[in-house]
């Protein structure tokens, strides 16, 4: 299992320093949230604060919006180069047109669905996707309890991909921990991002550790 701690849980005052911590520490990614205050009713950071995200991080970013003007979005953070771009398919009206416009840029192009958005919606892209991201909260907030349902919809997206011949990658955002990180492995997950259950805690490396099952 990779790992990809969410910086929406870390100290803020010394941004800097926790996103190399938790690079010392063994992680994989490093997942920022974009939330813009209409998607969803919060609100986070911008392009200026992710590029000293990306200066102090040693490794790629997974840039995760949520937000309604996706294209606006893209064309900000793409010139920071993440490994990966998400979008969330409840916002978006031309989702295929956004994917390839994401691949264009040479930058991965993945989805997210919400809790209650069913995975049948990726039906026709899933073949276009590098990854597909289940949230198991509802997006806003960080420190939220994991939607168990969430893990069994994980298998039905793995079937989805191995049925479509995809070469997606699935990763879960929400309520991840120790606890329930080996069912989600077990359900095909690749990825998870972890905030609080990783900046909350007294050893960052420990804690992520634990999580590569």
């Amino acid at each position: 299992m990779k790992v990809a701690p969410s910086i929406l849980s870390a100290d803020f005052g010394r941004l800097s320093e926790e996103v190399k911590a938790v690079c010392d520490a063994g992680c994989d990614y490093i997942h920022v949230d974009v939330m813009d205050g209409h998607f969803v009713p919060n609100m986070t950071i911008g392009p200026v604060v992710v590029e000293s995200v990306a200066k102090a991080s040693s490794k790629p970013l997974d840039v995760h919006l949520m937000v309604l003007n996706n294209t606006f979005f893209v064309d900000l953070f793409a010139p920071l180069k993440p490994e990966f771009i998400t979008f969330h398919l409840e916002s978006e009206y031309h989702p295929h047109r956004l994917i390839q416009k994401i691949k264009s840029l040479g930058i991965k192009a993945a989805v997210s669905l919400n809790p209650n958005t069913i995975e049948q919606n990726l039906e026709y892209i899933i073949k276009d996707l590098d990854m597909v991201l289940l949230m198991s909260v509802n997006p806003g907030f960080g420190g939220q309890k994991f939607i168990e349902s969430v893990t069994e919809k994980a298998k039905r997206v793995k079937d989805l991909i191995l049925r479509k011949n995809s070469s997606a990658l699935i990763e879960v955002d929400g309520g991840v921990n120790d606890k329930n990180v080996k069912d989600l492995k077990e359900a095909g997950v690749d990825i998870v991002v972890a905030g609080s259950f990783i900046y909350k805690s007294d050893d960052y490396k420990k804690a992520i550790e634990s999580l590569k099952v």
